[in-house]
């Protein structure tokens, strides 16, 4: 009997998150879902990570700067053992959105200064992130707003702007982009030293008045010495901006959409709960953690089980928390990175200025196998915390257990894992080649903990598990 209570707070804590241990489940569901719900969209409540213990043991972690791996692997730990879920999980959508790379640059300090600003302003109303992301020197360098001049206009930044960080393809013309790029002129950042051999310094943004072009401009209609503040105060008024926004954020927490190049002649495969999350956006005056709580209590997202492919990152991260790795401080972290790589999610360096193509195109023969590789062989280990704690719950009376209730106690405490029937038979099927598991001896007790184990391992090898 499926448990609705543990499975919804599960799939919360997947979306708002990137999983949890049995224990942790098992306590959050304990609380009101609404009561989780605003602990989750206030993670301000709750204490931060001491990052200070992590600085003690990973001391290139800090003082090697132009490292993305470690830096990478630093925010797997924080995706791991933060009490604030949804503010690393804010940070990683954001960083979809408004993809900006390493390769380009190759600042590292930069791009983890940008990972801090999406964190920091993840549920912040739209129009402040979008200052901060104008701001931004690694986004400055990225898209060349810092090669924006007042005499000679660069029309990337207010491009992209518009077309991919806010309204979408369809919703201005040519004039607003030219204008939205003039309004940006000046807006660069002072240039860093370099990296070697003076140390790791930042960049900070710059704003330089005698490169910026005060003349007369036409946005979306209204004409004015607009600057790039006017520019972002204009575009949050639009409900363009509300339906864009909203349908990244149904994409990424509720269900796979297209990707982003046909929305403005794809629609939305949920127009209701779209036009429920765009309300909220345009009566909270943009405010995303208003949006967000409407999205986490609406029935829409309750059903929506099962509905995106995991991107690697995600898939990492909640493997690690059913496995209770890398909760206390331990060797292994910049590996971590490299796994991501493979499946084809190199954080902090996406391909374009696209962002990196989500759903099913994750998945291909040779990202299918690493993923599955990298969860077999962590959930497969006895001697991994969270693979031993399954083991414990489900031997703990000593009684023998029945291939069917191995299956669907594995199932059960690795997620649960809402498998479909096809997926259960093949499952039970392998688990009756060997009978009953019995722990009346130490050898018994033995085989029957690898079956535990081998049959964990199945379950994180099933197409189920690649969703959220």
């Amino acid at each position: 009997m499926v448990d609705e209570r543990l499975t919804t707070m599960a799939h919360l804590l997947r979306r708002a998150g990137f999983g949890s241990s049995r224990d942790e489940l098992e306590d959050y569901a304990a609380r009101p879902y609404e009561d989780v719900v605003d602990d989750l969209v206030n993670p301000e409540r709750f204490e931060p990570l001491d990052e200070d213990t992590l600085e003690r043991f990973y001391p290139h972690i800090f003082s090697n700067k132009d490292n993305p791996a470690v830096w990478n692997g630093r925010w797997f730990w924080r995706m791991v053992n933060t009490r604030r879920p949804l503010e690393e999980k804010m940070a990683l959508f954001w960083h979809h959105v408004f993809a900006t790379g390493w390769t380009k640059s190759e600042h590292t300090p930069s791009m983890v200064i940008h990972i801090e600003m999406l964190r920091k302003n993840g549920l912040q109303n739209f129009r402040t992130l979008l200052l901060e992301i104008s701001k931004d020197p690694a986004m400055s360098f990225w898209l060349d707003n810092s090669e924006n001049h007042g005499n000679a206009p660069n029309e990337n930044y207010g491009r992209e702007l518009l077309e991919l960080f806010s309204m979408g393809i369809g919703t201005y013309g040519e004039p607003d982009v030219k204008d939205a790029a003039r309004a940006f002129t000046g807006w660069t950042f002072e240039q860093p030293l370099p990296l070697y051999p003076t140390g790791h310094y930042n960049a900070k943004f710059q704003f330089r008045p005698e490169d910026h072009d005060n003349s007369e401009k036409t946005f979306l209609g209204v004409t004015g010495n607009l600057n790039g503040e006017d520019i972002i105060d204009l575009i949050v008024k639009q409900e363009a901006n509300a339906r864009f926004i909203c349908r990244h954020i149904y994409n990424f927490f509720v269900a796979d959409e297209p990707q982003i190049p046909a929305w403005s002649v794809t629609p939305p495969q949920d127009e209701a709960g779209i036009d429920i999350l765009v309300k909220s956006y345009m009566d909270s005056d943009a405010d995303i953690r208003t949006v967000m709580k409407t999205l986490f209590l609406s029935d829409f997202f309750k059903r929506a089980r099962g509905k995106r492919v995991k991107c690697p990152a995600e898939f990492i991260a909640g493997t690690i928390k059913l496995t209770g790795e890398f909760r206390e401080i331990e060797p292994g972290l910049p590996t971590l990175d490299a796994a991501s790589i493979v499946m084809g999610q190199k954080l902090m360096d996406p391909p374009t200025v696209e962002g990196w193509h989500t759903g099913k195109e994750w998945i291909d023969g040779g990202t299918l196998t690493e993923r599955i590789n990298f969860a077999t062989a962590r959930v497969g280990n006895p001697e991994m915390p969270g693979t031993r704690t399954i083991i414990d719950r489900l031997s703990g009376s000593g009684d023998p257990i029945t291939p069917s209730e191995l299956v669907d106690g594995v199932l059960d405490l690795a997620g649960p894992i809402e498998v479909a029937e096809e997926t259960r038979t093949a499952l039970l099927h392998l688990a009756e080649l060997d009978g009953e598991l019995e722990f009346d001896s130490s050898s018994e007790r033995t085989k029957s903990e690898d079956r535990i184990a081998r049959m964990l391992a199945l379950a994180v090898a099933s197409r189920e598990y690649q969703f959220a």
